[in-house]
């Protein structure tokens, strides 16, 4: 595996995600922010963040695959969420652990969550983009 997590005891301890991840590789693979469209541009999840979350993560796992790799090798995820604020923090989760059951991976990387005004396209609630490290 190209990516080792790490939480270091100087620093807080969280469930759901990595303080660190220390990336050893010949490849990089950038992903860009990756939405609620299907493999046909049609819009997934109409209003419901879980399941735009959802559709997001299955885009970077596809992307991350394509790439020759898998969701292990990710190092960085940055979630952006229109008008967030800690209320949605269930629902967003809820989306992802979705997409990480279905497709098997462990979702638990180094991550930060970014509140927008908006997204590219107004129906848009969340974009995952990522950066993962391949052998």
């Amino acid at each position: 595996m190209s990516v080792q997590l790490l939480d270091p005891p100087a620093l807080p301890q969280p469930d759901v995600y990595a303080q660190v991840a220390v990336a050893e590789g010949s490849r990089l693979v950038f992903v860009s922010g990756q939405v609620a469209r299907d493999a046909e541009g049609r819009p997934v999840g109409p209003g419901d963040l879980a399941a735009q979350a959802e559709q997001a993560y299955a885009n970077v796992h596809a992307a991350v695959t394509a790439a020759g790799g898998t969701f292990a090798d990710v190092a960085k995820l940055t979630v952006y969420v229109v008008d967030w604020e800690p209320g949605k923090m269930a629902e967003l989760g809820a989306g992802a652990v979705r997409a990480a059951e279905r497709l098997g991976f462990d979702l638990v990387r180094p991550i930060t969550l970014l509140g927008v005004a908006a997204l590219g396209e107004p129906d848009l609630l969340v974009e995952v983009e990522a950066v993962a490290v391949l052998p």
